[in-house]
């Protein structure tokens, strides 16, 4: 329906509008991007046609564009891989547009509109409205969320100073990219019963891409649950329990009884008991698989599940389970999975290890690729953080009541690398005895000093002392940025262990590279190795196999001889070296960068008192999300 000033499009007509863009992009339940740094999807006005030369001239002409109004030509890869090969047309449409690439900021945008516009760039334009607000929503969905309440929303645009707040809001309705939902406030039994009135219901917004995601995922959780039966007879499921510890017992007869169901414990723990699931269910004939987050961490599984294959268990990556496959339709920044409702999986028991990684979309991807009658079972840690995305749609499962959680027994932990993360998880910074030097803590009084001391334990005094390779340590940090992040940290170690001139997009044959955003080849947070590079693309080796990254794509790749704990979880390594500084600090992220190392951990302690007290105090910081009463209703 086109909007008329008689017609207002309701609430229903625009999230049908947002449902239909977002399938057409299959930037929702079908694709997946953007885990590392959430993007908006791109809007589903028909763009301008590609340009006759392809990717190539595109980027000529988004060069031309940028050197004309003055925009920084290193921008013109990321707005390419943003926008797609039409990037300079959409562009010269919408000036705005630029404030969906990652890093620009409004002050930068509207700069662009203006140089491009001239006294045509207004304030108040509506375009430049819903950009900010969609911009605004997607800083949000950074830190997690996936709403934000509308009046936080209009406020932020006064800040912005933006003449007409809730015309911008507007804007971003009608374009189909932002949905208003609607949050009825928790029930007040005491207010209720005193006479107070109730408070109203609060009006919050969400980009399209993550409040579809959100709708889904509940909708597939739902789906699951209802039409579970089991997957095994009574006198099966007791054969197979005979002898088992009871939360071992609990754990398969909830995996082979119930649709859905939540498996909590310490990593040997987990894996050991996912092991044994997957196991016992298959000797009765379950189609079953275990989803490993990347291929390393499933070729490290595989050798915990005897027989593997030969039992009818495939141990593999999600990525791999969901099928990634190449679709030159996709949205710019896509990666499509063949397995989905329309394909779901040839499988009655799927094993998730680290469930506690999922974001929205891919929890959605996963729950839709879920054939009816299917179980699934999702793993965690006690205190796991919550996932590089946005969501946190394993917490919300929990907290909704709709399915059963078993929680494996605690075990006393095996040696210094137990003891000390174990003591994390419980809020307690310990000293641990480790005479087989199992850990090592480095004390460093500044950044300068924390990033010489991992170098030199990385390249030095870890291969020398403990007989480990440099390609099986690790280096983890909290975040990407800052003075001790992965950024400063992969600096010196490329300096040190592969110097360059960065000669493919930054990149050089034997540089290590990990995924920062989901690629076709490779999941989220896999690492891999540069062997060359060239017009056609970046070409990599992975535990999958040989890839090439086209170089539309490349920017998903970082550095990887140091990650951000986000990015490393779920996949273990010989010797982690964890460098802490002061910002950016948690009890669970610190419990998880402690936990990925199997054979020695050393912690380059930059932050002083704050670890201490972050351990002692801090969780993950809340998030705002819908999932769990979604799953409820």
């Amino acid at each position: 329906m086109t909007d008329t000033p008689d017609h207002t499009p309701t609430p229903d007509e625009r999230k049908a509008r947002a449902e239909a863009a977002m399938r057409a992009a299959e930037a929702a339940a079908g694709a997946l991007d953007g885990r590392d740094a959430p993007e908006p999807a791109p809007r589903p006005a028909t763009p301008p046609a590609e340009p006759a030369g392809g990717p190539e001239e595109g980027l000529r002409a988004l060069g031309g564009l940028f050197a004309e109004t003055g925009v920084p030509a290193a921008l013109a890869s990321r707005a390419a891989a943003r926008l797609g090969p039409g990037a300079a047309g959409r562009l010269r449409d919408d000036p705005w547009r630029l404030l969906s690439v990652p890093g620009v900021q409004p002050g930068q945008a509207d700069h662009f509109a203006r140089a491009l516009l001239g006294g045509d760039a207004r304030p108040d334009d509506p375009r430049r409205g819903g950009a900010l607000v969609l911009h605004l929503l997607t800083e949000a969905a950074r830190q997690g969320h996936t709403v934000t309440p509308a009046a936080d929303v209009l406020s932020a645009l006064e800040r912005l100073r933006f003449p007409d707040p809730r015309r911008a809001v507007e804007a971003a309705l009608d374009e189909a990219e932002v949905l208003s939902l609607t949050e009825e406030p928790e029930f007040d039994e005491e207010a209720f019963e005193d006479g107070a009135e109730p408070p109203e219901p609060e009006e919050t917004l969400g980009p399209a891409r993550w409040a579809l995601a959100e709708e889904a995922a509940a909708e597939g959780f739902q789906r699951l649950t209802l039409t579970a039966s089991p997957l095994l007879d009574d006198a099966a499921l007791k054969g197979l329990r005979d002898g088992l510890p009871e939360d071992r017992s609990l754990a398969l007869t909830a995996a082979l009884r119930t649709g859905v169901s939540i498996l909590c414990g310490a990593p040997d723990a987990l894996a050991r008991t996912v092991a044994a699931i997957a196991e016992a269910a298959a000797s009765q004939g379950v189609r079953t698989a275990v989803a490993a987050p990347t291929d390393r961490a499933a070729a490290d599984l595989a050798a915990a599940v005897p027989g593997g294959a030969a039992q009818g268990v495939a141990v593999t990556s999600l990525h791999r389970l969901l099928e990634p496959r190449e679709d030159p339709s996709a949205a710019p920044g896509a990666v499509v999975y063949g397995r989905g409702e329309q394909r779901p999986f040839d499988l009655d028991l799927v094993i998730v290890t680290d469930g506690a990684a999922l974001d929205v979309e891919l929890c959605a991807v996963l729950a839709e690729a879920c054939p009816d009658g299917a179980h699934l079972v999702l793993c965690r840690e006690p205190g796991a953080p919550p996932p590089a995305g946005p969501g946190r749609p394993l917490d919300d499962l929990e907290a909704s009541e709709t399915v059963p959680v078993v929680a494996l027994d605690p075990e006393p932990p095996s040696g210094p690398l137990g003891a000390i993360t174990e003591a994390v998880r419980g809020g307690e910074l310990a000293a641990v005895d480790a005479p087989g030097r199992e850990v090592v803590i480095v004390p460093a009084e500044d950044a300068g000093e924390a990033v010489h001391r991992a170098v030199q334990l990385v390249t030095d005094s870890i291969p020398r002392a403990l007989g480990i390779p440099v390609e099986d340590v690790q280096v983890v940090a909290p975040a990407a940025a800052g003075e001790v992040g992965a950024g400063a940290l992969n600096a010196a170690l490329k300096a040190r262990l592969n110097p360059g001139p960065g000669a493919f997009g930054g990149m050089d044959p034997g540089d290590r590279v990990v995924v920062a955003v989901p690629l076709p080849q490779a999941p989220l947070g896999e690492t891999g190795v540069v062997t060359g590079g060239g017009p056609h693309g970046l070409e990599v080796d992975f535990p999958g196999g040989a890839a090439v990254v086209a170089p539309a794509e490349a920017s998903r790749l970082r550095h990887g001889w140091a990650v951000p704990v986000a990015l490393a979880r779920g996949t273990r390594r010989p010797a982690v070296v964890a460098v802490l500084g002061a910002d950016g600090l948690s009890r669970p992220l610190v419990a998880t960068a402690f936990g990925l190392a199997r054979r020695h951990l050393s912690v380059v302690q930059a932050a002083g008192p704050a670890l201490a007290r972050a351990v002692r105090e801090d969780g993950a910081p809340a998030r705002r999300t819908r999932l769990a009463r979604l799953v409820a209703q």
